[in-house]
């Protein structure tokens, strides 16, 4: 195998993580730090991860535990459970790491982890995120990027196509 890292060895704790940006920081690798559910997996995830990998030099993706989705989009969701999704993103080459959080919002985890740049998607501006999110980056002195999303492409939309075409 070349020098690249299985997708399983992507999928980590928060303690091997913390441990692999430490090495990554005095190498001066700017971190970037996004989130989401990344149910059924889509072109447009996959354009916002790549946009958001760009911005800097390592890209960690938080990814919400089934738990999690359920709290924040109810008892249907996720479609994808944790598992396949977080196996699906450590697959892609933009992505450098994937955790799982179990919080609604990961505030603390970023806190801990401290990223230089937090991508979140353009659906969002800055007054309409996580305002928690947002004082805890300014006060890192990290940098948020709002990355426009792909129009017409959303999990919910290809749920209501499949639903549309065979109900």
């Amino acid at each position: 195998m070349s020098g690249k890292q299985r997708s399983e060895e992507k999928i980590v704790t928060e303690e091997q993580l913390k441990r692999r940006l430490q090495r990554e920081r005095r190498a001066g690798r700017l971190i970037v730090w996004t989130n989401g559910v990344f149910d059924i997996l889509h072109a447009g995830h996959v354009t916002y991860l790549e946009r958001a990998a760009a911005l800097g030099d390592v890209l960690v993706v938080g990814l919400n535990t089934d738990a999690s989705v359920q709290l924040n989009k109810g008892p249907l969701r996720p479609i994808v459970p944790e598992r396949e999704r977080a196996r699906l993103l450590a697959a892609l080459a933009c992505v450098d790491y994937v955790i799982l959080y179990g919080d609604q919002s990961p505030v603390e985890l970023i806190g801990r982890l401290k990223p230089d740049i937090y991508a979140k998607g353009g659906d969002y501006t800055v007054e309409t995120i996580n305002q928690p999110e947002r004082r805890l980056m300014e006060g890192l002195g990290g940098r948020i990027e709002l990355l426009p999303g792909v129009p017409g492409l959303s999990t919910t939309h290809i749920i209501e196509r499949i639903l549309k075409a065979y109900t």
